[in-house]
């Protein structure tokens, strides 16, 4: 990850599924300044993170080169089981506005269990709160896993994954609402046109990589006057499998601020 990171020209970076300490991540990071020449790494990044109650699961972290001017933690009610999933942080733009970052991990899920249950619940929060964001702050833009694959452009296989947690009809009728009444862009989708994926994730099993057998499950979501300022989407798909540095692929879109 670090030698992607030390090629990338990234402002904000929003990272999920940590799995990791402050005191684990802290160095990690600033190993990855070392990595890009930076400077003074210790101070290359400024880091905002939230780490799950169960220790090893989960987790959320924003990365910036500025300092966000505020940071908040946690989304809804605070349940345990939402520790490590929802993060926010507010930077402040050369035309005095304010953009508010968001890094969320969406529960995975299993059809018929407990964990579908708290992801069902997350999705109704998500819903709920988005937006208020969007009433509150001049610009958002919410990035993370959000463990859905809205349409059938999503998932190479949709046809065998309507009944699995990740494609259900009741999942996607949340993305329906996050992308209509509540007001948000899906900004890759809008640039990318209606083509298959472009996938973001492939699963370790099989050939799944080597066939891009993949879901388009990572997202930039933002309110339509940033989305308007959007340009040049790209998934940072390995050149092979034996380069793969997670299941994920980064998805890195250019954002024209004041």
């Amino acid at each position: 990850m670090g030698q992607w990171l030390a090629s990338r020209d990234v402002d904000i970076l929003a990272l999920q599924e940590v799995r990791a300490a402050p005191e684990i991540l802290s160095p990690l990071v600033t190993g990855f300044a070392e990595q890009a020449g930076a400077q003074d790494p210790e101070t290359h990044w400024h880091v905002h993170d939230h780490e799950a109650a169960d220790k090893g699961r989960a987790g959320v972290a924003i990365l910036s080169r500025t300092a966000p001017v505020a940071t908040r933690t946690g989304l809804g009610d605070g349940r345990p089981e939402d520790d490590g999933r929802w993060i926010e942080a507010d930077y402040e733009l050369g035309d005095g506005s304010v953009l508010t970052v968001v890094s969320v991990y969406v529960h995975s899920g299993e059809v018929g269990t407990l964990r579908q249950e708290h992801k069902m619940r997350f999705l109704a929060d998500m819903r709920e709160y988005l937006p208020q964001l969007a009433d509150r702050a001049d610009h958002v833009l919410v990035l993370g896993d959000l463990n859905v694959g809205h349409t059938e452009l999503d998932i190479k296989n949709w046809k065998g994954n309507v009944k699995n947690s990740g494609f259900l009809p009741e999942e996607r009728a949340y993305f329906d609402e996050f992308f209509g009444e509540a007001g948000y862009v899906d900004v890759a989708r809008s640039l990318a046109g209606e083509v298959p994926g472009p996938y973001t994730w492939w699963s370790y099993r099989g050939k799944a990589f080597d066939n891009d057998t993949g879901w388009r499950i990572d997202y930039h979501m933002a309110t339509p006057q940033l989305a308007a300022q959007a340009a040049n989407p790209r998934v940072d798909r390995a050149a092979d499998y034996s380069l793969r540095w997670s299941d994920h692929a980064p998805l890195v879109v250019d954002y024209q601020l004041p």
